[in-house]
């Protein structure tokens, strides 16, 4: 076979469309084939470029890739769908592939950038963050069911997780209640224990992996992030290298504005909500946190006070995480300390 110089894959659960091209640009492989059979024919090709769109089950094949001598890169799959000519099916994206990969080499599309691969360890570490992410959920839906259903017997309770646990309480001495309501209270109240106990055994291994890590120990002295964020900031960006700068970085996070200008008018909109929602949200609210305690009396940095002063309390937090990851960003890049100067001590525990 002509040697190949790059190879774009498309994938999926059973089925895997190459497209190669040899160093005139021309396309020398077209092949379908089946997962075995995809990893048997790559073991035995020569090392080359393979470029595979970044999804879930994609760094677990490209360090499948990697072990057989192959060069491996992920592109996000929005970078891609602009090289698809024409219609859409497994061909089609695996010639996009192939070429976008190309264009940075070529010089042609500088802006074009890769997904780092995961380590098993690094994917381990986001699973334990799912995990919590989805009990947490659960936990809420389940506080939500047994508050509903305790206002259908005239029992209420004051808003925050704090004040469930003294609504089972009365709801558990109320001898006026059904039996079967009250049985059915008791089974929710012991589900709800069982959450908490899964979520707090989760938050230990979360803080000691915050414990053992002198990144993440570094970015909780940032006001606003805390244990938890500082956490998710070290697990979801392996590598701040790769951006440019912390406005690229509070970008890829979605928290700058769709740029909507024309005829030399800028309108800015709201803020795009691109790349990883659990990672924004905690920036956004550890920022709400801290807002929500200088607005108690608690000392804020004068950026923060004219900001207060002009904008929203909601728009403010907003602009706080994107300016809380962008420091996050440099912190990571430079692996200097903050600089306590920056920001009252007051307000480094409000995350």
């Amino acid at each position: 076979m002509e040697q190949i110089s790059r190879i774009g894959m498309d994938t999926s659960k059973h089925i895997f469309q190459l497209h190669g091209v040899n160093t005139a640009e021309e396309p020398v492989l077209r092949k379908k084939l089946r997962r075995k059979e995809m990893f048997t024919f790559l073991e035995k090709l020569a090392p080359t470029v393979i470029a595979i769109e970044a999804c879930g089950a994609s760094h677990h094949c490209a360090r499948l890739l990697q072990s057989f001598g192959h060069s491996v890169k992920l592109i996000a799959p929005q970078l891609v769908k602009p090289y698809i000519k024409r219609g859409k099916n497994d061909a089609a994206d695996a010639e996009a592939l192939c070429e976008a990969m190309s264009r940075p080499v070529l010089g042609l599309d500088p802006g074009m950038r890769f997904v780092p691969v995961k380590t098993a360890e690094q994917q381990a570490g986001l699973m334990l963050v799912g995990v919590r992410d989805r009990l947490i959920r659960n936990r809420t839906q389940l506080s939500n069911a047994i508050r509903r259903y305790a206002g259908e017997f005239g029992l209420t309770a004051a808003k925050g997780k704090a004040h469930l646990a003294p609504l089972l309480e009365r709801i558990h001495a109320d001898e006026n209640l059904p039996a079967l309501a009250r049985e059915l209270f008791a089974a929710q109240a012991e589900e709800y224990a069982q959450l908490q106990a899964q979520i707090d055994e989760v938050d230990g291994r979360l803080m000691a992996w915050h414990r053992a890590d002198e990144c993440s120990r570094r970015l909780s002295k940032i006001p606003g992030v805390g244990p938890i964020g500082a956490v998710l900031l070290t697990m979801k960006t392996p590598e701040p290298e790769l951006f440019r700068s912390g406005r690229q970085f509070a970008a890829w996070v979605g928290l700058t504005p769709k740029d909507h200008s024309t005829a030399g008018k800028v309108r800015l909109g709201v803020i795009t909500r691109a790349g990883d929602e659990g990672l924004r949200s905690v920036l956004v609210v550890g920022a709400t946190a801290v807002i929500q305690h200088v607005r108690r009396g608690g000392r804020a940095t004068p950026w923060l006070t004219e900001l207060l002063k002009r904008k929203s309390p909601k728009l403010a937090a907003v602009a706080l995480a994107n300016k809380m990851a962008r420091i996050a960003w440099k912190l990571m890049v430079t692996g200097e300390n903050y600089a306590a100067k920056s920001a009252p001590a007051a307000l480094v525990g409000a995350g």
